[in-house]
């Protein structure tokens, strides 16, 4: 998880396509927590404030698309240098959902902790977010049963409920 931490940088604003932009040095975004590649931040240019997200970019630094409002706002120009304050915002820090002490009980049990870690990132959490929404013990043991056999047969779309 990000520390939420405000970061500052400058940066040359350049077009790209017809987009303008500015790089994101990678010791700033290395420290952000990223969902799909994709980070959502909230910040400053030359004093405006913004949001926006930032693109990753194969082999390259994330990239901060700046748009008229931006330019306008921070004072600033395409070709111009300016100065950016982030900070990883905080209402779209990517939720994580505890493992119920029920479900690695059951894993442990039926020896199914790799087949649990083998399922992609996305179910896993659709799973998690799922059982950490149910009421009662009772709706929570009926659903990890049935995660228990799907597992134990191997079965290719795991979910529930």
């Amino acid at each position: 998880m990000s520390s939420l931490k405000k970061f500052e940088f400058t940066g040359k604003i350049y077009k790209t396509g017809i987009n303008w932009c500015v790089d994101v040095p990678p010791k700033i975004t290395a420290l952000m927590t990223a969902g799909k590649g994709r980070i959502k931040i909230q910040g400053q240019i030359n004093g405006f404030y913004f949001t926006k997200t930032l693109m990753p970019v194969k082999n390259a630094p994330h990239r901060l698309f700046v748009n008229q409002a931006m330019m306008k706002g921070g004072k600033t120009a395409l070709g111009e240098i300016a100065i950016f304050e982030i900070e990883q915002d905080k209402k779209n820090v990517i939720k994580e959902y505890p493992e119920p002490k029920l479900l690695l009980e059951q894993l442990n049990k039926h020896k199914l902790n790799e087949q649990f870690k083998l399922l992609t990132a996305s179910r896993k959490k659709e799973i998690l977010k799922y059982l950490s929404y149910l009421k009662t013990e009772e709706t929570i043991v009926k659903n990890i049963d049935k995660l228990i056999k799907q597992l134990k047969n191997k079965e290719k779309n795991v979910r529930i409920p």
